[in-house]
């Protein structure tokens, strides 16, 4: 009886999902050119006010935070506040979104004198094309559904959902239109992975001055070692008379020598470090620098100057905790 009901669900769920799915694929056939005309007219005006009352106000919202984060500024209005006082928050730059599946909702149809009386255009997204909502507005999104995912009928569950997919089809195609990069979206994530990623670059982590262990190729092996060692980075720089990066000594080397058992401790630095090192200009992105790392398998990189000047050091494990992950792994966040 117990696996009977864990069936039963199972099937009720698909049923939700097939029904919401064609919902969704009605929105092809019902798209025309006023999807368009609301394209350029958000294109156009310098904000978003979106509206909506109810399941249709929380899709507003949503939609607003996906417009702002892509390029288009903009902000959910409650209409019943608005009616209080909130409309002085739309200008005559704007333009209103607003959000009801029967186009009837009294609250957002109060709204609407005051859009008429200062010039405001309004699009409706609703699955009532032959509303009040949709004879008031400038352009209208058709969201109809055959039918609602919840049995009763009642619940708004097949409708919001084409209203978010609408709402995310104009933000997306607004964004290309914008030409917004992923740089500009990291703009508008700066504490998120991604504008961790796309933001911070070597220079932002980078050990310099003092810290920046570096040696002229003079200097002989024990003077290397204790170059390395009183810097913590595993590793330092090798420069010629000029200051300019001619090789690296790093603590992998270190150990090859000293296992191989023919080391004299006297002896010039440039006579064992690696000449022409992988290095890193400063202005790059760190997780490029992590990535360039893990393609040459090491951990650290001089970071140079226009000029070939090792003006830094940076190492995996500066990046790793700045919460900056490769490139390889950008297609795994959620």
């Amino acid at each position: 009886m117990a696996e009977e009901k864990k069936t039963d669900a199972l099937e009720k769920a698909r049923k939700v999902f097939r029904i919401e799915a064609d919902a969704i694929l009605s929105l092809c056939e019902k798209l025309d050119d006023n999807f368009n005309k609301a394209v350029e007219l958000l294109f156009n005006k310098k904000r978003v006010v979106l509206t909506g009352m109810g399941k249709a106000g929380h899709i507003a919202c949503k939609i607003a935070a996906t417009l702002a984060s892509t390029g288009t500024p903009a902000f959910f209005m409650h209409p019943a506040e608005a009616l209080h006082g909130d409309l002085g928050m739309i200008t005559s730059d704007d333009v209103v979104i607003a959000f009801s599946n029967n186009g009837q909702t009294e609250e957002v149809l109060c709204i609407i004198p005051y859009l008429k009386h200062f010039n405001i255009p309004l699009i409706a997204v609703t699955g009532n094309a032959q509303s009040e909502l949709a004879r008031l507005a400038d352009v209208v999104l058709n969201t109809s559904v055959k039918e609602e995912a919840c049995p009763l009928g009642l619940a708004p569950t097949a409708s919001t959902t084409t209203m978010l997919a609408m709402g995310d089809a104009l933000a997306v195609v607004l964004l290309e239109k914008r030409n917004f990069r992923e740089e500009d979206f990291a703009v508008f994530h700066p504490s998120g992975t991604l504008g961790r990623r796309l933001l911070i670059k070597v220079q932002d982590l980078m050990h310099t001055g003092d810290a920046n262990p570096v040696i002229h190729y003079s200097k002989n092996f024990k003077e290397a070692i204790i170059e390395m060692t009183s810097k913590g980075l595993g590793s330092t720089s090798v420069v010629d008379d000029d200051g300019k990066l001619i090789g690296i000594l790093t603590d992998g080397d270190l150990r090859r020598i000293l296992f191989a058992g023919s080391c004299d401790f006297n002896a010039s630095v440039k006579q064992f470090m690696i000449k022409n090192p992988k290095t890193i200009y400063y202005d790059t992105l760190a997780v490029n620098a992590i990535d360039r790392m893990e393609q040459y398998n090491i951990t650290v990189l001089p970071v140079i100057d226009d000029e070939h000047h090792p003006i830094g050091m940076i190492h995996m494990h500066d990046i790793l905790k700045a919460g900056i992950t490769t490139v390889r792994e950008k297609g795994q966040e959620g």
